[in-house]
């Protein structure tokens, strides 16, 4: 036993070592525990920076993990289901000729989808046949000879099969084999024809099921009834629930002017939005509506722009003296978008000790930050380095004995405060030992 009270460690064979080398590392990893010594270092400075990081910390795992995005939830998207229907009635006079419109003829397509078309402008063309007739007299179709219409060519834009033959008086065109007399779109009725379309109305019918909780909701939700609907229009203020809306509102409210928007088309989308939580009654989950104009001359400036508004065209076939013939509509509307987007949140005890685990982790950029200052921006950054980082001999402990030199290990008391960092610090003590200098 050494005069300070320490064990001297045995010099064992270098053979020895190796036998028991095995052994003692699995004792080591079984029986043993190891821990990271502490060192308190007191400096103002250093202490101030890791309570303010360490604050910082605290604030956004509060604040934005579990207040804001509410990391203590697991959330689940819904499957949803729409269906809309459409009401009003359309009077137009065009050339003396009367006409009605109810929901058949101006609601594209007629089954109540998400997605359909409200017609509110059209340019007609009655009793189109299949025959050989000049096209329009524009420059793309102008001839001068039957030369300048080649046999069997289509023009991109044209309406027909060219004949190779140039016809008419005082302005020529190529003839064509098409649907005649050919459709002459180049004025758009303005105002739009069916005018009385703001006053049509939309009713949605939405419903939602969240798998993963077993709720199922829809946006009839509790206290509307057949004679609430029969009588509410959408208010975002008075009425925010009710499932009616006017289609001079939604065009209003998506930031469009209706008689520009009726004229040429557009484009609205409709989105309702499920956000709930269901840690509170589910009655409390209801839907929230917002409108989006999406495309449709909003400012009336869309007249630069190359494809303005929405249309398409459709016909109506019919036989007349045994012969086929159709009316053939160009259609301009307003297509709406029905979106529904969902998210449901409940608490979730994974989550949430995920949310935790991850927020302490992040407590060790204060450490990290502190280390730093510490070994590297300080005017005693050497005395640090040395007080947190334990030197390693590579001289065997054996052979010290041998040279008669003392490398037990003493341990430096803590007796600083402050921020802690990690450290094994030793202190090696060489003095000649009795035994060996009696053998020099």
């Amino acid at each position: 036993m050494h005069a300070s009270g320490m064990e001297r460690p045995s010099c064992l064979p270098r053979s020895s070592k190796m036998n028991s080398y095995i052994a003692n590392a699995l004792s080591d990893f079984f029986f043993k525990y190891e821990t990271p010594r502490q060192v308190l270092v007191r400096n103002r400075r250093v202490g101030v920076v890791c309570r303010l990081i360490q604050l910082g910390v605290l604030a956004y795992i509060i604040g934005w993990v579990f207040i804001y995005e509410k990391g203590y939830q697991s959330t689940d998207t819904a499957v949803s289901s729409v269906f809309t229907k459409m009401k009003g009635v359309a009077y137009t006079k065009v050339d003396g000729e009367e006409w009605v419109w109810d929901t058949v003829d101006y609601v594209f397509p007629e089954q109540g989808d998400s997605s359909f078309v409200v017609m509110t402008n059209y340019i007609i063309t009655k009793g189109q046949k299949m025959g050989k007739c000049p096209e329009l007299a524009e420059s793309s179709y102008l001839c001068n000879s039957d030369s300048d219409c080649e046999r069997g060519m289509v023009e991109r834009t044209g309406h027909g099969l060219m004949t190779g033959k140039c016809v008419g008086n005082t302005t020529k065109t190529c003839e064509v084999v098409a649907w005649c007399p050919v459709e002459d779109d180049r004025k758009i009725p303005d105002p739009a024809l069916l005018m009385s379309a703001e006053n049509y109305t939309l009713f949605i019918k939405n419903s939602v099921t969240f798998p993963a909780y077993g709720v199922k909701r829809s946006n009839l939700v509790e206290g509307i009834d057949n004679q609430y609907i029969k009588s509410c229009v959408y208010d975002p203020t008075t009425s925010p629930l009710c499932p009616i809306f006017r289609l001079g509102d939604l065009v209003q409210l998506s930031g469009f002017n209706f008689a520009t928007i009726a004229k040429m088309g557009g484009a609205i989308g409709i989105v309702i939005d499920w956000t709930c939580n269901l840690d509170y009654d589910k009655s409390e989950c209801k839907p929230i509506y917002t409108f989006h104009g999406l495309y449709g001359n909003p400012n009336e400036t869309d007249m630069a722009r190359a494809s303005v508004g929405y249309n398409f065209r459709y016909a109506k076939h019919y036989m007349e003296d045994k012969q086929e013939k159709r009316t053939l509509l160009k259609v301009f509307g307003i297509r709406f978008d029905i979106i529904v987007r969902s998210v449901a949140r409940k608490f979730d005890i994974i989550p949430t000790l995920t949310a935790i685990g991850s927020g302490v982790g992040i407590f060790g950029v204060a450490t990290v930050v502190c280390d730093l200052i510490l070994l590297y921006l300080l005017p005693k950054r050497e005395f640090y380095n040395n007080m947190k980082f334990k030197v390693t001999e590579s001289v065997e402990q054996c052979d010290n004995l041998r040279l008669g030199i003392n490398t037990f290990i003493y341990y430096i008391p803590d007796v600083y405060a402050g921020p802690r960092v990690s450290a094994n610090i030793i202190l090696q003590h060489k003095e000649p030992l009795d035994e060996f200098s009696s053998e020099k």
